[in-house]
C-alpha cells in the first residue's frame, strides 16, 4: 500500500502541509512513522478522509483550482467490471468519476490509495498515474 507525506497528502487535499499537520496532530488523519521519523499516511486512509472532508466543507479547507483542466487527486474507488471500470478520483473539494476499460485500470496500477491525476478535454475525463 502506498503511503503519503503530511506535505504529499496536503497537496492532494488541497490544503496547506500546517492545516494537514493539524489535522494529524487533532487525529482526524490517522498517521504513522517511518524508520527515519517522517509522518506518513496510508492511502486507503488518506482516500476516505478526502472523501468525509469533502462531504464535510471544513472552514480551513483552501480553494482548489484546476490547472489546463488537470485534476491531481487520489483514487478513492475502483469498480471493475468484465470488460469495463469506473474509477473515482478525489481532488480537494472535487469528485470526479471516469468510466474506462478494465484493461487500462490494471495497466496503470489503479486502486484506491493511489496517487492519480484526472484530465478533463470536452465531455472526456483520462487519468494519468502519478
Amino acid at each position: 500500500m502506498q503511503s503519503y507525506t503530511i506535505g504529499q497528502a496536503a497537496r492532494l487535499l488541497g490544503v496547506s502541509p500546517d492545516t494537514a499537520r493539524r489535522w494529524a496532530d487533532a487525529g482526524r488523519m490517522v498517521t504513522h512513522r517511518d524508520e527515519g521519523g517522517r509522518r506518513l499516511i496510508d492511502g486507503k486512509d488518506l482516500a476516505a478522509f478526502s472523501v468525509e472532508l469533502a462531504k464535510g466543507g471544513d472552514e480551513e479547507e483552501a480553494s482548489y483550482t484546476s490547472v489546463r483542466n488537470a485534476f491531481p487527486g487520489i483514487v478513492t474507488a475502483v469498480k471493475l467490471g468484465d470488460v469495463a471500470a469506473q474509477v473515482e478520483i478525489q481532488a480537494g473539494p472535487h469528485r470526479l468519476v471516469s468510466l474506462l476499460t478494465r484493461e487500462a485500470v490494471e495497466e496503470l496500477g489503479l486502486e484506491v490509495g493511489v496517487e492519480a491525476t484526472a484530465r478533463v478535454k470536452s465531455t472526456s475525463v483520462h487519468i494519468d498515474r502519478t
